[in-house]
């Protein structure tokens, strides 16, 4: 039995799958600790920054110079909380070229939710197998087994939650329908290798923040049939059903939200998982993008493809930005200009655009790798909002 959630969780919460296994899980030599590469929870490695913060494309390693695997590519951009009490966060970017080979991976700290970006990427998990392809996401639960093929130069965003799992958010006076639906949401179906593996199958294990290793002689995929209620899924952001403004103002980015991972407060999220997909701008009489805004959470967004409507320019497929708590943002200075002219007639926004953002009610720490290392912070962020300029006439009334 894989048990997500305590065994006395009420019925409605109540998370575990029996998997039938041709031998069980605990038959594998001792865990050692192994290098953590780039993967850290220590939110302690640089001084807090409050700016604004946005990165270039984080680069792919080529194949030709080494070989990295999604384990060995993993980097945590940021994060926050707690792993040992079981409450926060972390934001990583995976970059790899090769397939692992005879390692699988899981972490016993929290759940996985992939967004990837560049290349598709075949998962082979104990409960079957996912393709997940840009514009699709998928969620590894806490202590699910998994190894993942890629077929190319491949790159996406990780968010992390700890303790609690994602789930869709309530709609309220939206209705019975909108959002993402539950019958858009996939979930693999049995398959099974058995298979020896003589030199030794890796199986990786995260687990308070740390990676471990241990050998088996057979592979981990060797769950021939299971049920229950808790395994991976996936979905095609394709099929959210967007609800938009059609009178006046920007409505907040809260009614793109895909799925939430819940804090003891209600209405405040540990994460939300928010889109902005292609869909009708109808509002009259307003400024139609993105308010400027000072914000109580934390904001990270990603491109997946496209043309982000606030930022055209900078904010590119591949990077990323983090706005942190209370630290305005908002469209560039370009974007203000051409929607202050624009004719507000209905038009078409982000056709060919998937942009999405991580959000948080916790304070986010930025890792040094990601201000230093990674080499992709943008330094000059700051001047998209310098070209700003009044347009106040005090007589105008």
């Amino acid at each position: 039995q894989l048990s997500g959630s305590a065994f006395t969780c009420p019925r409605s919460t109540n998370k575990r799958s029996w998997l039938y296994r041709i031998l069980p899980s605990v038959s594998h030599k001792p865990f050692t600790s192994i290098d953590q590469g780039h993967v850290t929870h220590n939110w302690d490695e640089v001084d807090p920054d409050p700016n604004q913060l946005r990165w270039k494309p984080f680069e792919i390693p080529k194949v030709s110079q080494k070989k990295v695997d999604f384990v060995s590519g993993l980097h945590t951009l940021c994060g926050a909380g707690d792993i040992r009490s079981n409450n926060g966060l972390a934001i990583h970017i995976f970059l790899c070229n090769t397939s692992m080979e005879d390692r699988c991976f899981y972490n016993s700290d929290g759940d996985f939710l992939i967004v990837p970006q560049k290349g598709k990427l075949l998962i082979y998990t104990e409960f079957g197998k996912m393709l997940v392809q840009p514009n699709e996401i998928c969620i590894i639960q806490r202590g699910m087994r998994f190894s993942i093929n890629v077929f190319e130069e491949t790159r996406g965003y990780i968010l992390e939650v700890y303790g609690v799992h994602f789930e869709l958010p309530d709609l309220g006076p939206i209705g019975a329908n909108g959002l993402a639906n539950p019958r858009d949401f996939l979930i693999p179906v049995a398959w099974y290798e058995d298979r020896q593996v003589p030199g030794g199958y890796t199986v990786i294990n995260k687990y308070q923040g740390k990676l471990f290793a241990a050998k088996q002689n057979v592979s981990p995929f060797n769950v021939v049939a299971w049920h229950g209620n808790y395994t991976p899924y996936k979905y095609n952001l394709e099929n959210f059903m967007v609800i938009n403004t059609v009178a006046f103002d920007h409505a907040d980015p809260s009614i793109f939200t895909v799925l939430t991972a819940k804090s003891l407060r209600p209405g405040v999220a540990i994460a939300d998982f928010v889109i902005f997909p292609p869909r009708w701008g109808v509002a009259d009489k307003t400024f139609r993008p993105p308010y400027y805004h000072r914000n109580c959470m934390s904001e990270f967004m990603g491109l997946i493809s496209g043309h982000y409507e606030a930022k055209r320019g900078g904010f590119l497929p591949g990077g990323g930005s983090l706005h942190s708590a209370m630290t305005p943002h908002g469209p560039d200075a370009d974007c203000f200009e051409k929607a202050s002219k624009a004719k507000l007639a209905p038009e078409r926004i982000a056709d060919g655009t998937m942009a999405f953002m991580f959000e948080s009610s916790l304070s986010m720490a930025v890792t040094k790798w990601g201000l230093k290392t990674s080499n992709c912070l943008d330094e000059n962020y700051y001047k998209c909002w310098e070209p700003l300029k009044s347009h106040f006439t005090s007589n105008s009334r």
